[in-house]
């Protein structure tokens, strides 16, 4: 019997996403003869019945190496905590139950939501009103526990790299210090690969506070033994010991997400202090988010995509596709986001780091 899907792409873009899409729509149509519903800009899509579409073969021809999702997303988008201006002020409404109304009028006997551990929980709290959701793990921090690897991590990881790689080069030649920030608000993971596969000096995560007189003096070393010249990186959520992290915008009524940002700059600044070396820093930002997926990534995508549309076949509801070693299972939502998957301070990988004579700031 045929069924009608739905799914969501929701929080921010990452490559590998259309590969999900491709992955869901194909293989719902193919080998079960379904329909899948498209539902674009995340939740906000299930407010506004215009924001969905039909998805056949047509719609994803061509779109596996492309970057960002086809959909749109966004990660302001909580139903349960929706903000509305009335009377020249944002309140917050739950507009769940309009949702769950939204996906019974659509048809939509299953609902598959992309996304990291925001997005995620949104989803476990509409399979608690009801609706019948399957998970899909997304994030370029790769923060979500019970799967080893999500699929953005490692383009993200790839671009960081490469930017390691070319600015090496000018470090070298004029001598200076430079400073890469890169994403992970609470995880360092990508800081903390990009740094060792990149030849980083310095890596600067936010598991492992760090004392900006041990930095400087780990570059001082440096210098006084002929490389003068030092590479740090750091994530945008690394901070010093007995501070905070660098805020761009504070949360607010519309947010309750803070913007993080500037770590780089405020490194640069008290690094400068004590070394007599130029020091220049390069952000990363959102290049880390674009670009055509990694072969892994695409592959890893697709492999969820079908996993997930197996799971609706199968009534593997209110649970994640994940990845395990090198096969592709389920877990419950409610166990992927209970907490965040952090770098362990005392770790293998941390380890390994150290004895590579990279500093971690402690």
């Amino acid at each position: 019997m045929s069924k009608k899907i739905g799914i969501l792409t929701g929080g921010g873009d990452c490559p590998g996403l259309n590969a999900v899409i491709r992955g869901v729509v194909k293989s719902a149509i193919i080998r079960h003869g379904w329909q899948v519903i498209g539902i674009e800009d995340g939740f906000d899509g299930l407010l506004d019945l215009n924001k969905c579409r039909p998805l056949g073969l047509e719609s994803v021809r061509g779109i596996l190496p492309r970057g960002g999702t086809i959909l749109g997303t966004t990660n302001r988008g909580n139903p349960f905590d929706y903000p509305v201006e009335q009377n020249g002020k944002v309140v917050h409404v739950d507009y769940s139950d309009k949702v769950v109304e939204n996906v019974r009028q659509l048809g939509i006997e299953a609902l598959i939501a992309v996304g990291g551990e925001g997005s995620l929980k949104i989803a476990l709290e509409l399979s608690r009103k009801g609706v019948q959701v399957v998970g899909v793990p997304k994030t370029i921090d790769n923060d979500l526990r019970e799967t080893d690897f999500t699929f953005g991590y490692n383009t993200a990881l790839e671009t960081a790299t490469d930017a390691l790689d070319k600015l090496h080069t000018t470090a070298e030649s004029h001598h200076r210090v430079m400073i890469l920030e890169v994403m992970g608000r609470y995880a360092g993971w990508i800081a903390l690969e990009s740094g060792i596969a990149g030849g980083a000096d310095v890596i600067l995560i936010p598991e492992i506070p760090f004392d900006f007189e041990k930095v400087c003096a780990s570059v001082m070393e440096r210098s006084a033994r002929g490389s003068h010249f030092s590479i740090i990186v750091a994530a945008e959520g690394a901070f010093p010991k007995g501070g905070g992290r660098v805020v761009i915008k504070t949360a607010d009524e519309r947010s309750t997400i803070e913007r993080l940002g500037g770590i780089g700059q405020y490194v640069a600044q008290q690094i400068g202090q004590c070394l007599e070396m130029d020091v220049r820093v390069t952000v990363l930002g959102h290049l880390q988010r674009g670009g055509s997926p990694t072969t892994f990534d695409r592959a890893l995508g697709s492999r969820f995509g079908t996993k997930a549309v197996q799971m609706v076949a199968d009534g593997e509801f209110g649970r994640m596709a994940c990845l395990r070693s090198r096969s592709i299972l389920s877990v419950p939502i409610e166990d992927a986001t209970r907490d965040l998957k952090l770098v362990d301070p005392d770790g293998e990988i941390v380890r390994a780091a150290e004895d590579l004579g990279i500093m971690l700031g402690r």
